[in-house]
């Protein structure tokens, strides 16, 4: 059976080297803290970001696009799988 990903409008950004990173990181851990307590924080060094997810950590390099999902939960996509699945509404 074939399957259709459901048109919904997700939030991302992509991670560019232009002196927004913390900019970048703040929007992440706010939308983390909202998700409760228990939720860890993503960080930022070396110019990586490392976003906690239910899956374990994921990293996210410049190019990266980082997305807010349906739930509220952050992820990286690379942006040729990003620019596969998803287009500016």
């Amino acid at each position: 059976m074939k399957y259709r990903k459901l048109p919904v409008v997700i939030e991302a950004r992509e991670y560019l080297n232009d002196g927004s990173a913390y900019e970048l990181l703040n929007w992440i851990n706010q939308g983390q803290f909202k998700r409760g307590k228990d939720v860890p924080f993503a960080t930022w060094t070396n110019g990586v970001f490392t976003i906690p997810t239910l899956e374990g950590d994921h990293v996210a390099s410049i190019g990266d696009y980082i997305i807010e999902g349906v739930n509220g939960e952050f992820y990286p996509c690379k942006p040729d799988i990003f620019n596969k699945t998803y287009e500016p509404v």
